[in-house]
């Protein structure tokens, strides 16, 4: 690659840069290119499982990209349900986990173990997500949960059976990417 040209489109939640360049292809020929790049930076997420119950700690949140599909049109409200997640700010990934999993879950985690870390959406999203799981037990419920009202998060904790979790992905009620990713892992490390 070369020839590089970015020009921010904009610069609000995150940023949307608009990049022209030069691609060599594997034959050797050049291409000149534009793609739109959003930088939503580090991200983390974490599924916290209680071994002794067998269940695990998700949460149901509105999300606006899915508001707006054809899906929402036909009745659905735009909930999604998820692992716990968040932006990585000025704590590092495994401080960011501990944070977002007592904020969105209520649950105090005494240790998160790194799963893996994946791209949420090469194609267009430089964001990539570390992803753990955790242990927890029903005295780690320390508080609500609930998210940051000042950021807008209105979320619903579900605690549930991870094989109830795992019946979901096949009717397709559990939809998210980074939620089925870290179902699989967790059930491929319980195997």
């Amino acid at each position: 690659m070369k020839n590089i040209e970015r020009t921010v489109l904009s610069d609000d939640w995150a940023v949307l840069s608009k990049y022209e360049f030069d691609y060599r292809h594997s034959d050797g020929r050049w291409e000149h290119q534009d793609r739109e790049v959003y930088d939503r930076g580090e991200s983390v997420a974490v599924l916290p499982y209680d071994p002794g119950r067998g269940t695990v700690l998700l949460l149901r949140q509105f999300r606006l990209p899915v508001a707006l599909t054809e899906e929402a049109a036909a009745g659905e409200e735009g909930l999604l349900i998820e692992a716990c997640a968040g932006a990585v700010d000025d704590d590092s990934t495994e401080e960011t986990v501990h944070r977002e999993a007592l904020e969105e879950l209520g649950v105090r985690l005494h240790e998160a173990r790194a799963a893996f870390t994946a791209y949420s959406s090469p194609g267009s999203l430089s964001e990539r997500v570390a992803c753990y799981t955790a242990r927890y037990a029903p005295s780690d419920r320390v508080e609500a949960g609930g998210g940051r009202s000042d950021e807008g998060e209105d979320i619903e904790v579900l605690e549930m059976p991870l094989e109830e979790a795992f019946a979901m992905i096949a009717s397709g009620a559990i939809r998210d990417a980074k939620t089925i990713a870290l179902l699989q892992h967790l059930k491929l490390s319980l195997a």
